[in-house]
């Protein structure tokens, strides 16, 4: 190529045409031919262009955007993901704070319900043991006065019949009298 344009340089204006259909015929070439591959080459380049290149270009356009379109949404449903972990997460930790305040609140509870529940049975225990005091207690004295009674009689009836016969009615009443104020003293 380059000698190609050498030589249309070194040719002169005068031999203009000359020159060209000299340069044509040095190397073989037939300019109708060249001019009709020329207009051919321009309609197959044209046809080409407007049916085959233009539609594939088309395509790949199209291809380049759904694949863009396609890692846009893969990069927004990246970013839902995290946010919906993160949102779970937060959920969890809270889920776990307000279980941790009811499991505490319901160990608080139950330690009151114990601690009622022994001080109403020491409460209990202790009215039982203050009713069985006062029975006892009162069966004590029962039994006390009771037993002074009897004491006193058998007294009385042993004096009766150690002294019986000696002694008068007067006598009788006073011995009784003096054992049942020693016994009351007892």
């Amino acid at each position: 190529m380059s000698s190609l344009l050498l030589t249309l340089a070194a040719a002169t204006p005068a031999d203009g045409e000359n020159a060209i259909v000299k340069l044509t015929n040095d190397f073989g070439i037939n300019l109708p031919s060249i001019l009709a591959q020329m207009v051919s080459f321009g309609i197959v380049a044209f046809v080409l262009w407007k049916f085959a290149f233009k539609p594939v270009l088309a395509t790949l356009d199209e291809r380049q955007a759904k694949i863009a379109s396609g890692l846009q949404y893969a990069e927004d449903m990246k970013a839902k993901l995290e946010a919906t972990q993160h949102a779970s997460e937060a959920q969890l930790r809270e889920a776990q704070v307000k279980a941790r305040e009811l499991l505490a609140e319901a160990q608080k509870a139950a330690k009151e319900f114990v601690e009622k529940q022994q001080q109403e049975a020491v409460e209990r225990s202790a009215a039982m043991l203050t009713k069985a005091q006062e029975a006892i207690e009162l069966e004590k004295k029962k039994m006390l006065a009771e037993a002074r009674t009897e004491i006193a009689r058998l007294v009385v009836i042993t004096t009766q019949r150690v002294l019986a016969q000696e002694l008068s009615e007067a006598e009788r009443s006073k011995f009784n009298a003096a054992a049942a104020r020693e016994l009351a003293s007892v």
